[in-house]
């Protein structure tokens, strides 16, 4: 039996770990719904699929000395039991580990954090309740919360992120985020810019744009963290 559903697979990629070269597995399953997912064939879990995790493996297998780490991406990869026993082949293989998530199920980060080197924690919305349930779809900001607050702790090396939607997010909520995330000690903090959905017929790019084209909070931003950058 595969160890993990997957949903797709990145060959090589040099965005997605930063500072080294990495093969992304897409894991299947997400239990949240943003509205600005550009991934939606990977949120229902279980479709048949063309990619196996034992093809992963022995494409990884031909690539030890050319990349550097595996990042399992998705969907949201804590959705699956046997995140950690993929996690742990890769590792054995002499890759290091990234994880994309948005820290849906703690209980289960907790079990893989000892095995990551690095994490990518998406940040989705203010810390409010009511916030995070707009943006997710489900109300599990606590979830969220608990899995900074354990990132925060662990000693593994870790950057917050947010994509930037002009439609539910303002310049204000971002300012109100990077205050949070200081507060609680985040160090390394980035915006990501918008990228219309294939529904979207409106959103202009002047308007995914206005976030960084404001320098009083990109100055703001700037001043709270060790890092901070916008990627576009």
């Amino acid at each position: 039996m595969s160890k993990i559903l997957v949903g797709g697979v990145e060959t090589f990629s040099t965005v997605d770990f930063p500072e080294h070269l990495s093969a992304v597995v897409f894991m299947q399953g997400c239990p949240w719904r943003c509205p600005f997912c550009h991934n939606h064939d990977l949120q229902t879990i279980g479709k048949p699929t063309e990619f196996l995790w034992e093809k992963f493996v022995s494409f990884l297998q031909t690539r030890r000395g050319i990349l550097d780490a595996v990042v399992f991406s998705g969907g949201e990869p804590l959705v699956q039991d046997n995140l950690a026993d993929a996690v742990a082949e890769v590792k054995e293989m002499g890759f290091k580990v990234g994880l994309h998530t948005g820290g849906y199920r703690p209980g289960h980060l907790k079990k893989v954090l000892p095995l990551l080197d690095w994490v990518g924690f998406d940040i989705k919305a203010p810390f409010e309740a009511e916030s995070y349930r707009r943006l997710t779809g489900a109300p599990h900001l606590q979830q969220a919360l608990e899995s900074l607050d354990m990132l925060l702790g662990s000693g593994v090396d870790f950057e917050c992120r947010t994509t930037c939607d002009p439609r539910f997010l303002s310049c204000d909520d971002l300012a109100q985020m990077g205050d949070e995330l200081a507060s609680r000690g985040v160090k390394k903090y980035f915006l990501q810019k918008y990228r219309p959905i294939e529904s979207d017929t409106t959103t202009t790019d002047s308007d995914c744009e206005k976030f960084f084209d404001d320098k009083a909070l990109i100055e703001h931003l700037r001043n709270l963290f060790e890092q901070f950058d916008i990627r576009r």
